[in-house]
């Protein structure tokens, strides 16, 4: 019979035994490592599985291991301290402990030390409890850290930013009280809609009860009470572990005046602020359709400056911008506020006259634009007088189209310009049919270029003492398909009116040169010294930026020095360009060629300014040696020219001469050389070769 005093113990062995199975199983699986130190000895007498494996050991082999083995001499030191508390205190301890690991990761630990005592209050060892706790201490480190950067950026930007706690302001940063004008502890504890515009306070409350992550513009209010458009960054976030809303005020005062300014540059001319073309022609056509309504008589003027090119090229672009701002501030107080000014570019400006009873109305205000604009303009410490070409087209009689309108206007102004200019032209259909005619000749003009249709003719040079040969004028022709050989009287107008001439020019300038080369090359020269070919310049070339780069390109691809050629210029070139004119002469007679004056005595240059320009001849008129020997006038004329010309040293060349009572007379004053007919006529290259063989 068993003894019921050892089953009894028996059973309660077994009772441990689970229980300590149990709280193995339980200790193994806790997010803790867990070990117990005896008090004595402090060596282990339990460890779970993590505590154990965390120092490479078993939960078998770790069990009598002294604490200093199992952590290490260097810990062993380091927690000291804390155990020897527990022991003096009898007290639990916490303390927290950085671990490195050899992978260079860092882990932190809070450690919890409890005391474990016999019933009789003897301390018979310590629980050590473990908690990793990296990730707490991470994400409070990156909190400090975000919170420093934030109040860093607070600080450093330009931009102001503002917390708020149910709209009372909490923090403020630097440049939000610069841009309010309020100190901080005065916007500190303050409601944010005591500082917003009355007129926002609606849209501002409702984005504050919506609490929407939002960008939005709004005005504020600056210290003194001026209105600051505003745009407003609303943020949520977490700061000092307190959720509050975060507001990046940004001040767009110049964003809004930039945008404006876009606004206004849209419509307007950045120069002188009239309507561009863009904005006219939109404000005309409203004004046009009104008026068709109401029956009323509307007048557009195109204003073109007479010569502006003169201005920019001689004084230079900055005070041709000052004149035409002038020109842009008389035609403003010249009229109404209810007419249209603007300006299309370069020198074009565009009028468009309501409430107009007459026409007799609209010369009112031609007459003065005409006088207020040809009042001398302030540039570069000197007064300049620049007048205006005016084209007048009438609504609806001259069109009821906007386009159409601008179109007869434009026409019109050019008829003005070839009247005289400083005046105005009323447009007319017959004007329509010349714009239109021309039109067809500045297409059949691009046409004859790229078809080779020109050609030069020559008119031969003699030297007046011995007859012989000594240059030739080359003057340009055109084959027209259908009209036959033309001169250019019938088409230069309009060749030089749409830039043509510079092309046409260039082609004459090029065709010569290389026709002296060929007759050199043919021997046709031999024995006639320096003989040249004279080619007549327009004015467009002669004002053209870098016109004697042009002419060295021209000899180099023709093969020809300077030496071969001769420049004729009007005096009317010369006196439009009396700046500059020297300059460029004194480069072309650096490449060689000769410069002369053709037609003198027909234009404005006086002999006083021989002196100082740098020419070679000068060519008398042939209206004053058509009526010598008879006429006392003429012969008074152009024998003071010849003399004074040969007393300056120049080449006197007279044109048209018909009669050998002409050339003994001009022989005999000093003129050196001879152009007409009973020289020659003016003869293609062909014949011209042919005359010369035969002479």
């Amino acid at each position: 019979m068993r003894d019921p005093v050892s089953a009894s113990q028996a059973l309660d062995l077994q009772a441990q035994a689970l229980d300590a199975a149990r709280f193995r199983m339980l200790a193994d699986h806790v997010p803790a490592w867990i070990a117990l130190y005896g008090a004595a000895d402090h060596r282990c007498l339990f460890a779970n599985r993590g505590y154990a494996e965390a120092f490479g050991l078993t939960q078998q082999s770790i069990i009598g291991k002294h604490f200093s083995e199992i952590v290490g001499a260097q810990a062993y030191e380091e927690v000291r301290g804390p155990v020897e508390e527990l022991v003096r205190e009898l007290k639990p301890v916490v303390y927290e402990r950085l671990l490195a690991h050899p992978s260079g990761e860092e882990a932190y630990l809070e450690i919890h030390l409890i005391p474990q005592f016999d019933e009789h209050g003897v301390l018979l060892g310590s629980w050590v409890l473990v908690y990793d706790i990296t990730r707490h201490r991470v994400a409070e480190r990156r909190l400090r850290e975000s919170e420093a950067r934030l109040d860093k950026f607070m600080q450093a930007t330009v931009e102001g930013i503002l917390f708020h706690r149910d709209g009372v302001m909490t923090d403020v940063n630097v440049p939000l009280c610069e841009l309010t004008g309020w100190p901080r502890h005065e916007l500190i504890g303050k409601h944010v809609m005591a500082f917003v515009a009355e007129d926002e306070v609606p849209k501002v409350r409702e984005v504050m009860r919506l609490g929407q992550e939002l960008r939005y513009e709004t005005v504020i209010l600056h210290r003194d009470g001026s209105r600051i458009p505003v745009e407003l960054i609303m943020r949520t976030l977490e700061r000092d572990q307190e959720r509050l809303r975060m507001a990046v005020v940004r001040d767009i005062r110049d964003r809004l005046a930039n945008e404006a300014r876009i606004q206004h540059l849209a419509h307007h001319d950045g120069l002188t602020g009239l309507l561009n073309r863009t904005a006219f022609m939109d404000r005309m056509a409203l004004l046009m359709r009104r008026a068709e309504r109401r029956g009323e008589m509307l007048a557009l003027l195109f204003i073109d400056l007479d010569n502006f090119k003169r201005v920019n090229d001689s004084l230079g672009h900055l005070e041709g911008d000052q004149v035409l701002t002038t020109v842009s501030e008389r035609l403003l107080g010249a009229l109404r506020g209810s007419d249209l000014v603007g300006r299309f570019g370069g020198d074009e400006f565009v009028v468009l006259l309501s409430d107009l009873e007459s026409r007799d109305d609209i010369r009112v205000v031609l007459e003065a634009l005409l006088s207020v604009v040809e009042v001398p303009v302030k540039a570069d410490g000197r007064a300049l007088s620049v007048t205006p070409s005016i084209g007048v087209a009438v609504f609806p009689d001259h069109g009821r189209k906007a386009e159409e309108l601008i179109q007869h206007a434009d026409t019109a102004m050019y008829r003005a310009k070839a009247r005289g200019r400083a005046t105005y032209q009323f447009f007319e259909p017959a004007l329509a049919e010349t714009a239109y005619a021309d039109l067809v000749l500045e297409a059949e003009l691009a046409q004859g270029l790229t078809r080779n249709e020109f050609e030069l003719f020559f008119q031969p040079q003699v030297e007046a003492a011995t007859g012989q040969l000594s240059g030739a004028e080359a003057l340009l022709r055109w084959r027209h398909p259908q009209r036959g050989l033309l001169s250019p009287d019938s088409f230069i107008f309009v060749a030089e009116r749409h830039r043509l001439m510079l092309a046409l020019g260039e082609w004459v300038l090029r065709e010569a040169a290389t026709t002296a080369r060929r007759w050199r090359e043919q021997g046709l020269t031999r024995g006639l010294g320096a003989m040249r070919i004279a080619v007549n310049l327009s004015r467009m070339q002669f004002n053209l930026d870098g016109f004697g780069d042009i002419v060295r390109r021209v000899l180099a691809e023709a093969g020809a020095p300077g030496q071969w050629l001769e420049l004729e210029l009007t005096e009317r070139m010369l006196i439009e360009d009396v700046e500059h004119a020297p300059t460029t002469l004194a480069a072309l007679r650096a490449q060689g060629l000769t410069v002369s004056v053709d037609d003198f005595g027909t234009g404005y240059t006086s002999l006083a300014h021989l002196t100082e320009l740098p020419l070679d001849k000068l060519k008398i008129d042939q209206s004053f040696v058509a009526r010598l020997p008879d006429d006392v006038g003429a012969q008074a004329i152009t024998r003071a020219i010849v003399q004074m010309a040969v007393g300056l040293g120049l080449t006197v060349t007279a044109e048209g001469v018909r009669t050998a009572a002409q050339w003994q007379l001009l022989a005999s004053w000093g003129c050196q050389q001879f152009q007409g007919e009973l020289v020659g006529a003016p003869m293609s290259a062909a014949d011209f070769e042919a005359w010369v063989k035969a002479r």
